[in-house]
């Protein structure tokens, strides 16, 4: 006999009704809570967030959360890190003062963050500047070098959920370039058998001029990545610049050293941008929870080609 999958949907709302059951409250109880958003769904006055862990109460998890003022979830968009509190009732709990976390720059030192702001300032006088893609529009497309020396273009993946992050290997810093790859590589891990097949990572170099094909397979052995799914690009410098602009990353070098801001990015099944997210302040399992919700999500107005008929 067949049996049907309950849609992700309905597992979160299951799991959080019977975690929430199991709780011995007393009157309502408030805790300070910090997640990525996964999904808006405003008529519903709700918000799906991946949770981190509230140390003494509850360990990290996808939960959605009803909001009790619509005003809440006017700004909210996948991908942005949140602040709330999260109230407890014997039978309910929901969300309020729901705040958008802005990224806080990990520069090592305060004269690094003040010579990157230089960077952004210059740019920002451009003469022509790049207009920021936004949650929703097309992708363009683009072509690249990757570690094996092939061409790869974002085009080639149409049908495919695709990652993309902006790092150069050169990089020192463990909580910077080297903890967005590492992201990557536990993505990886945990979607191994959809890799290739509905899931693409794509790692673009900012520093083209020394982060050649043959540095960029020395730099993907690092995290075992099968060049089938994971691809370290690389490119003309004026190429990268420009793919880089579209979604806001500032890069530049002072006395040698690599200055550059933090963005990861998720597109989805046809081309457009689902989320831009800026900084490393979230987990590598809540990047992969936002990647997983896009993985099951199913296009509007259209069943993916076998979704439904296997549940």
């Amino acid at each position: 006999m067949a049996h049907k999958t309950r849609p992700p949907q309905c597992a979160e709302r299951l799991i959080a009704t019977i975690f929430l059951a199991a709780l011995p409250c007393v009157g309502a109880q408030t805790y300070p809570g910090v997640g990525l958003v996964l999904k808006v769904n405003p008529e519903h006055k709700e918000v799906v967030v991946s949770m981190q862990e509230i140390p003494g109460f509850m360990d990290a998890m996808v939960m959605p959360l009803p909001v009790r003022q619509p005003r809440d979830l006017r700004e909210l968009r996948p991908g942005m890190m949140v602040d709330f509190t999260l109230v407890v009732t014997e039978k309910s709990s929901y969300a309020e003062n729901v705040r958008v976390r802005p990224f806080v720059s990990f520069e090592n030192d305060p004269q690094g963050a003040c010579r990157l702001a230089i960077i952004e300032k210059e740019l920002s006088n451009d003469p022509a500047p790049e207009v920021l893609l936004a949650p929703g529009q097309h992708v363009p497309d683009f072509s690249l070098t990757n570690q094996n020396g092939r061409p790869v273009s974002l085009s080639q993946f149409s049908g495919k959920v695709v990652a993309m992050t902006f790092v150069y290997a050169r990089c020192p810093f463990p909580n910077f370039c080297f903890r967005l790859s590492n992201n990557f590589g536990q993505i990886q891990k945990r979607f191994g058998k959809q890799m290739g097949r509905d899931l693409i990572l794509l790692t673009i170099t900012l520093d083209p001029i020394h982060d050649q094909p043959d540095a960029l397979a020395k730099y993907a052995s690092i995290w075992r990545a099968d060049s089938a799914s994971w691809h370290f690009l690389t490119g003309p410098p004026s190429t990268v610049e420009n793919i880089t602009g579209k979604f806001g990353v500032v890069a530049g070098t002072d006395e040698g050293t690599m200055l550059h801001s933090l963005h990861t990015v998720v597109i989805d099944r046809k081309g457009n941008l689902v989320a831009n997210l800026e900084g490393n302040e979230f987990t590598a399992k809540q990047l992969g929870d936002l990647v997983e919700a896009e993985l099951n999500r199913v296009p509007d107005g259209a069943q993916r080609a076998g979704l439904l008929s296997r549940n």
